[in-house]
Parts: C-alpha cells; sequence; structure tokens
C-alpha cells in the first residue's frame, strides 16, 4: 500500500472546511430537534488531516470537524478512493458503530450503498459533501441527491480542472477525453453551449459565460423534486486560477410547508 501523505492546503480550502463546519453544527442542531435521524456523508473524505501551506500545521479535516459535532450525526459515511487515505482514517477514528469508511469510487458507492439509506419516507436525512480533487464527480450523484427530497449537498465546482483540461480557448484542441470527463460532470452537452461563443467561425472561449457554469447546471434537479423548492447558496472562494468564479456551492431542500 502506498504511504500516506498529507495533503497540502492553502487559505480558501481552510476557509472552505470552516464554512462546513458551522454549517453541519446549524445542521445537526435543527435535525436533533425533529424527528429525522441525520448522516452526514464525505465522498471525498482524505485521511482525516490536512497541512496548511501558510504555517505547516496540521488543519482537521472535514472528517474529523463532522465527528466532533454537538448535537452528533447519527451515522456517518467516509469514501475515497484511495487506499491510503482510507487506511488512515481508520487509524485515526477507530472502530466506531456509527462511522462507516467506504473505499472506492464515490460515484458507485453513493448511487448503491449510501444513498439508499437516506429516504425520505424513512425519515432520515443526509448533508452529503461533494468535494472532489477534480472532475472526479458525475452528474447523476447530484441528480440522485436532488431529486430525494433527502439530502443537502456542498459541492465544490472544480473550476481549476475544468479550466486547466477542458476550457481552453481553440475547442478543437480539447482531447475528447478530457471534454467526456465534464460532460460525465455537467450530465450533457450543453456546457458546450455556455462557455463558447459562436461568433463569426471562431470556437473562442467567451469569458462572459464562463462563469456561469458554477452556477446554473448544479441547481436544476433539486428544483425539480416534487413538492419542494431548492435553496442555492454561493461562497466566493477564490482561487489563482480561477478568481472570478464561484467555486462552492451549498444546495439544500426547502419544504413548502412542515412536514409532519
Amino acid at each position: 500500500m502506498p504511504e500516506f501523505q498529507f495533503d497540502e492546503i492553502g487559505y480558501w480550502s481552510q476557509v472552505k472546511l470552516e464554512i462546513i463546519k458551522r454549517y453541519g453544527v446549524e445542521y445537526s442542531k435543527i435535525l436533533t430537534s425533529t424527528r429525522f435521524d441525520h448522516v452526514y456523508m464525505d465522498a471525498f473524505a482524505g485521511g482525516g488531516h490536512h497541512i496548511a501551506k501558510s504555517t505547516n500545521e496540521l488543519v482537521l479535516g472535514s472528517p474529523l470537524n463532522a465527528l466532533a459535532i454537538k448535537p452528533p450525526f447519527k451515522e456517518i459515511f467516509l469514501i475515497d478512493l484511495e487506499p491510503a487515505k482510507t487506511s488512515r482514517l481508520r487509524e485515526v477514528i477507530g472502530d466506531r458503530k456509527d462511522v462507516h469508511i467506504l473505499e472506492g469510487d464515490c460515484n458507485t458507492l453513493l448511487l448503491e450503498t449510501v444513498f439508499p439509506k437516506v429516504r425520505y419516507e424513512k425519515y432520515r436525512r443526509g448533508l452529503c459533501v461533494l468535494d472532489p480533487y477534480g472532475l472526479h464527480l458525475n452528474w447523476k450523484v447530484i441528480e440522485t441527491a436532488g431529486t430525494s427530497r433527502a439530502i443537502e449537498i456542498f459541492l465544490n465546482f472544480p473550476i481549476a480542472d475544468i479550466n486547466r483540461n477542458v476550457l481552453w480557448n481553440d475547442s478543437a484542441r480539447v482531447s475528447p477525453e478530457q471534454a467526456a470527463r465534464l460532460t460525465a460532470f455537467w450530465g450533457d452537452e450543453s456546457w458546450r453551449d455556455i462557455a463558447y461563443s459562436s461568433e463569426g467561425n471562431s470556437s473562442a472561449i467567451d469569458t462572459k459565460n464562463r462563469s456561469k457554469l458554477s452556477q446554473r447546471r448544479s441547481v436544476i434537479d433539486f428544483s425539480k423534486s416534487p413538492g419542494s423548492s431548492s435553496c442555492l447558496n454561493r461562497f466566493p472562494c477564490e482561487t489563482a486560477v480561477a478568481r472570478l468564479f464561484i467555486t462552492y456551492t451549498l444546495l439544500h431542500q426547502i419544504r413548502p410547508e412542515t412536514e409532519s
């Protein structure tokens, strides 16, 4: 097994972790006051800690922040593809019946194993953190969470990967494999119409429309949920690659009437 290595994170990643933690605290308080069991899901959980670039100190990752929340979540599901990270999570967390550490592709594990345990009709609710390392998330996960009526998601829109590998000025130079990755994340190829202008014969990137990518697609299926509406909160977390884009988005279910 490869040796575990800490991820180095910058200022905005630390801000993101703090936002998720604070929201998780309030979410847990509210759900604890109801008859709903509530769970926490982290699809790219990592190894539990990070290294802050500015101080070289250890920073608690989202899984350990979630474990410290009071009142606690009923269950916690932590997923990562890398064996070294899941192994370290087991080492740090230990053997707990309320914590499930799953190794593998979150696109499969969420849809087949985790989401089926968070069902609206079973009075269960969930907060799911989708913070992919890049374009490693499929649209079906977002769509399924949205139509569940039970799951809220915190989505990191991976603008850095998108800009680096797909949204080039000359779309003809982008490899089909890289374009397919964005299509899988986006759900279809409508991102091409949004990102690229059609003036003349040019396929140059339309910088005015580019920012729409991180604000438009992810809310669609939440608004289609029967009997509910969606609420989209955007947190402006700048990166060196994408200073104009809002990259962290919270999508949560709003019921028009109090559930009984």
